[in-house]
């Protein structure tokens, strides 16, 4: 398995490594990484490798085969030897805009207390799918509420529990198409605020922001109809 150094710190935009593997695609697999692999609709990150008379850029990030985490290259280019020591450095600009629009879809599912069927992450846009047959009546309203909890900058943090608690509260679970992945024995919460002043608590494997604050300012977008059920979301970074 891939150690997911993001998960302890989201914030590393720069880490040494060692080379577990190469796939027979081309991949790199590093016993340690920085760089989050495509999965609950936030893309995989980008950025660079450097070695000993090396350099490749990196143009995304997938999970592999039993826990590990495939770096892509961008070009077919020379790739580093099994067991060589690499330095893994982040798009940071690109990861940190995926941050704030993560976290502020955490919030959205706030402010819409309905099922989500579906989302997805960009640098400057996400959307939620939501199992509402009416589009909101005042997405305005919607989207001034949204921004004070932002601007409560509440701290987001991790936690963990384990598998039978999370059977036993069914509610923490939000999103109807994508289940907490199990197996481990344990489930990552993401909580939004502290205590009696908690926001939001759900489970969550994506990278998200330390505070609310530095989601900034956000605007909804339109809202489409997916289905007799479903309405899309979706959410913009104010520049």
């Amino acid at each position: 398995m891939t150690k997911p150094l993001f998960i302890d710190n989201a914030y590393l935009r720069d880490a040494e490594a060692e080379v577990f593997a190469v796939t027979d695609e081309g991949g790199i697999i590093l016993d340690g990484t920085i760089f989050y692999a495509t999965s609950g609709g936030q893309p995989g990150d980008s950025g660079t490798l450097t070695w000993d008379g090396g350099k490749i850029d990196i143009a995304t990030t997938v999970k592999g085969e039993r826990g590990s985490i495939v770096l892509v290259p961008a070009e077919p280019n020379p790739l580093p030897p099994v067991g060589a020591r690499v330095m893994q450095s982040l798009d940071w600009e690109r990861r940190h805009r995926h941050m704030r629009v993560h976290t502020a879809l955490h919030l959205l599912s706030v402010v819409i207390p309905l099922p989500v069927t579906g989302g997805s992450i960009g640098t400057d846009t996400g959307r939620l799918d939501f199992d509402m047959p009416d589009a909101p009546s005042d997405k305005a309203g919607l989207e001034d509420t949204l921004n004070k909890l932002i601007g409560c900058d509440f701290e987001v943090r991790d936690e963990w529990i384990t598998e039978a608690e999370l059977d036993a509260n069914p509610g923490l679970v939000k999103t109807m198409s994508v289940a907490p992945p199990k197996g481990a024995g344990k489930i990552r919460l993401v909580r939004i605020g502290e205590g009696g002043n908690t926001a939001d608590l759900q489970p969550c494997g994506g990278t998200h922001v330390r505070f609310t604050s530095e989601i900034g300012t956000v605007r909804l977008g339109k809202v489409e109809k997916k289905g007799k059920q479903n309405r899309r979301v979706y959410l913009h970074l104010v520049p």
